[in-house]
Parts: structure tokens; sequence; C-alpha cells
């Protein structure tokens, strides 16, 4: 989840969990990159699943909205204007793991419409 360089709120174990994810996947990566195996990790952002829709449905319910308004609001903060598609996320999953990523390990890539706004 993009919440590996940008903490949500309210998800203090999800967030810490995710980080340590991250950082097994960086040593993983140096520890396999001599036997040729590349390891990375993708970070989604917002992407329009079943369990999104649920959230969607949950937050319209408590505050007294359509899961559409609540869509609304979060494609507001993401600068492509609307959430991923799970088709988009796996075209990255297959490019990591594609012979045009050869040169490519350890990292961490955002799949997330440019909702991140930081530079690192």
């Amino acid at each position: 989840s993009v919440s590996v360089k940008q903490p949500l709120p309210n998800l203090l174990l999800s967030n810490s969990l995710r980080l340590a994810v991250i950082g097994l996947v960086k040593s993983m990566a140096d520890e396999l990159a001599p036997d040729g195996i590349r390891v990375n990790a993708v970070c989604p952002g917002w992407t329009r699943t079943e369990r999104v829709e649920e959230l969607l449905q949950d937050r319209a319910a408590r505050s007294g909205t359509t899961p559409e308004e609540e869509a609304a609001k979060i494609t507001a903060a993401i600068p492509l204007g609307r959430m991923g598609t799970p088709e988009e996320l796996a075209r990255a999953v297959a490019f990591l793991a594609s012979p045009a990523a050869s040169y490519i390990t350890g990292v961490s890539l955002l799949v997330d419409g440019g909702m991140y706004r930081g530079t690192m």
C-alpha cells in the first residue's frame, strides 16, 4: 500500500506491518541478488476492488452520504482523478516480473495515480 511512504490515519498496526514487509523485501533483494533472483514490492493506492466497494459503503453509511460521494472524496486527492483498476495493478506486477525489469530489484513501486506527493 502507499502507506509505506505516507502512513494512513488510524491504521497504526497496518502501517507498521507494511513497513516491515518493505524491510523484508530490501533484505531479501540483497540476499538473493547474487543468485539472480529479484525481489520487489508493489504498493497500490486506491484500487477499485470489491473490498474498496465495501469500505465505500461503510463510510457512506457512517456519514449519511452515498458510496459514490465517498469515492469522489478519495479521488479528489488523486492527481489522475480516479482510483486504479485491478488490471492496472496486475500490469505493474507483470512488468516487474518480466525481462523488461531485469535490472530492477529491491524496489517498492507505487501504483497510486500520483497520490503520494513525496519525492523519495
